[in-house]
Formats: C-alpha cells, sequence, structure tokens
C-alpha cells in the first residue's frame, strides 16, 4: 500500500465531512421553523462525528501505518438521525419545492459522493484493514444517503398532492 494515498484519502475525507456540516450548519441558520432547523443541526453534528472519527484514524495512520480497529468498532450508530428525520410533522413542516428540500437534494447528491468515493476506496486498496475501514464508512454514509431519499420521497409526494399531480 501507499501510505501518502491512504494519508491523502483520509484528508480528502475529512474535507468532504467539513463540506457536508457547512451545508447542514447554513441551512439549518437560515430555516425558520425549529423542527426543521433540529433536522439540519442533527445532520451537523453527525458530519462532526465523521470529522472526528477521520481525524482519528489519520492521527493513528499517522502514527502507526495502520488503522484503529477499536474506534471502528467504537464509533456511533445514526439512530439519532432516524428518530429526528423520518416523521411525519417535520415533512409537513418542510415545503417539497422550497429552500429546504433544495438542500436536502444538495444533500443527496454529497452523501452519494461520499459513498462512491469510500466504495471506490475500499475496492482499490489491497489492504485488508484499510478495505474494512472504508467500506464501513461507506456503509455508514449508505445510512445517511437512505434517510435523506426516504425524507425527499416524502416531500416529492407531498407536491404531487398539494398539486393534483396524481392521474387518479
Amino acid at each position: 500500500m501507499n501510505p501518502k494515498n491512504a494519508t491523502d484519502i483520509l484528508k480528502q475525507a475529512i474535507i468532504m465531512e467539513h463540506r457536508g456540516k457547512a451545508l447542514y450548519e447554513q441551512v439549518a441558520g437560515q430555516t425558520p421553523n425549529a423542527d426543521v432547523k433540529k433536522i439540519f443541526n442533527v445532520m451537523a453534528e453527525e458530519e462532526q462525528t465523521h470529522i472526528d472519527f477521520l481525524q482519528k484514524q489519520l492521527a493513528h495512520y499517522g502514527k502507526s501505518g495502520t488503522f484503529d480497529k477499536n474506534d471502528l468498532e467504537a464509533a456511533p450508530g445514526d439512530d439519532a438521525i432516524a428518530n429526528t428525520i423520518l416523521s411525519e410533522d417535520i415533512v409537513k413542516d418542510i415545503s417539497g419545492s422550497g429552500f429546504e428540500a433544495a438542500a436536502i437534494s444538495a444533500a443527496i447528491d454529497m452523501e452519494t459522493k461520499a459513498v462512491d468515493f469510500y466504495s471506490k476506496r475500499a475496492k482499490e486498496t489491497n489492504d485488508p484493514n484499510e478495505k474494512e475501514l472504508f467500506d464501513w464508512l461507506a456503509n455508514w454514509e449508505k445510512g445517511h444517503h437512505k434517510l435523506l431519499i426516504d425524507l425527499n420521497k416524502q416531500l416529492t409526494e407531498q407536491v404531487w398532492y398539494d398539486n393534483n399531480f396524481w392521474p387518479f
């Protein structure tokens, strides 16, 4: 394995997570609805968790040339996000064609890129520990992606109902 590639990949991953956090914080700061603000604040907090995790991995890799499997096993899940985002009241508070919906669409694109980025690295590496790390990261991002896709689907259907787009 080329150590420079692994560190460069981790640095790029940290940058991607910072960008996601910035987007979520910006939306949280601009939306007037408290429940919608909570969604984006939780997503920003989750991105910070990713940043912290990746920075620990980068530091550990820099010192030892290996990834920290203990940190991988101790990383939190996505229950907080699922419990916050997928509520009918929140869907009612987001305009399906407004600013927050546009931000959700942008976030879906960012999560798609993260999944692709981590999956690609997992396929490219010959190091089984690095493969495990990047597969795990890809799956972590897939959870976020699915939540955002589900929310976007609900918002889209809301617009369809509101505009009588259904054929029945």
